[in-house]
């Protein structure tokens, strides 16, 4: 009897044009979610560990086994340049899944950045290389190359299902996925959004307590005072 394969890959995913990519990049992520129907962001778990922060590239997908790490390492074969290596563990947090030696390696085929659930280790080494590492944090503990995993395929990471080919976009406040097929319509969104903001951060430098229309707001979804 044949044994299973310890990789599925999909190769080839539509993938977002440069233009998309760099004008998601030029977007803070608080900004992006706002634009994204407020939503989109991974859980809070999954943080900054190295000093680089700022990114924005394509999602390359990787669904590994807990203490496993053959398919982020197979997936580096696939990266194109401006990818995300994008790794779901199921949050494992006994064994590391990625290293400095793996995001070198990742770095020399174009990978602009590695997101996982999991955790990775040898910090001062993924500092040294120089590209962002956000992660559920850091252990020495080390993993097997076994499978079985997948490459380009959906994964969930961080409460958010990812696909191969969606928008990835980090920095200090965390990492926001936008989806492949939303990329045009949170764009035009962020226009409004930045003159938002730009309107707000006029108020507060004008001596504003609230919003414009706050007292407004509070008093039409009722209010009951108790002194």
């Amino acid at each position: 009897m044949a044994h299973p394969p310890a990789l599925t890959v999909r190769r080839n995913f539509p993938r977002p044009s440069a233009d998309h990519v760099r004008r998601l990049s030029e977007a803070p992520t608080g900004w992006v979610v706002d634009a994204n129907e407020r939503r989109g962001a991974l859980h809070f778990s999954v943080r900054p560990v190295t000093r680089a922060l700022r990114f924005c590239g394509v999602a390359l997908t990787v669904q590994s086994r807990p203490r496993d790490n053959l398919a982020p390492y197979a997936a580096i074969e696939h990266a194109q340049p401006g990818d995300v290596l994008i790794i779901a563990t199921h949050a494992y947090e006994e064994a590391s899944v990625a290293g400095d030696v793996m995001l070198g390696m990742a770095k020399n085929k174009g990978v602009c950045a590695l997101v996982t659930d999991g955790m990775v280790r040898d910090v001062d080494g993924l500092n040294a290389v120089g590209i962002p590492v956000f992660a559920r944090g850091l252990s020495p503990n080390s993993p097997f190359k076994d499978g079985p995993g997948t490459i380009g395929l959906p994964i969930a990471l961080g409460g958010v299902t990812v696909n191969a080919g969606d928008l990835v976009i980090g920095d200090q406040d965390g990492v926001v996925v936008v989806a492949r097929e939303a990329i045009e319509r949170v764009l035009e969104a962020l226009a409004d959004v930045k003159a938002k903001e730009a309107k707000m951060d006029e108020w507060v430098r004008t001596g504003a307590t609230a919003p414009l229309g706050m007292q407004q707001l509070i008093a039409d979804k009722g209010v009951r005072f108790v002194d």
